[in-house]
């Protein structure tokens, strides 16, 4: 009963801190809101991340999006180069929607430039602004964002 007790403690120990350690991990993740749905980021840092954006990916969840981040508002034109699946493209500019581009085709070639600058783009899945309304105007909160 006493080996029990000293095995039992400390997996219990590791549990819970486990758990605490996750739920700091996922409070502390990068997200954006719009009109009321989250979705968890995945953050362009590098120059090389902005190049290659979703294309390393064969597919993301609906509620993962991946955020390009700008020193400065500017005219930054996207493509659709290497991409496994079709995207939504949605440009912003302190954190209101400027230029939504819904269902992109894949391995596209075509250059996609905001109607005005923007200092962030979303890429989700193709037909999410669709599927939630998203519209010009819309404001987008990001939390966690660094």
């Amino acid at each position: 009963m006493n080996k029990a007790i000293f095995v039992l403690i400390p997996i219990l120990v590791l549990l819970i801190l486990g758990t605490v350690f996750y739920n700091l991990y996922k409070l502390a993740q990068p997200t954006a809101e719009i009109k009321g749905h989250k979705f968890q980021m995945i953050v362009a840092k590098s120059d090389k991340d902005k190049q290659v954006g979703l294309s390393k990916y064969k597919e993301i969840p609906n509620d993962k999006a991946m955020v390009f981040v700008f020193e400065k508002a500017d005219a930054y034109p996207f493509w659709m180069k290497d991409m496994k699946f079709p995207i939504d493209i949605i440009f912003i500019k302190d954190d209101k929607i400027v230029t939504i581009y819904q269902n992109l085709p894949i391995n596209n070639l075509t250059i996609y430039p905001p109607t005005e600058s923007s200092d962030k783009v979303l890429e989700t899945n193709a037909n999410i602004s669709k599927k939630y309304n998203f519209s010009v105007g819309d404001s987008v909160k990001f939390n966690n964002l660094k």
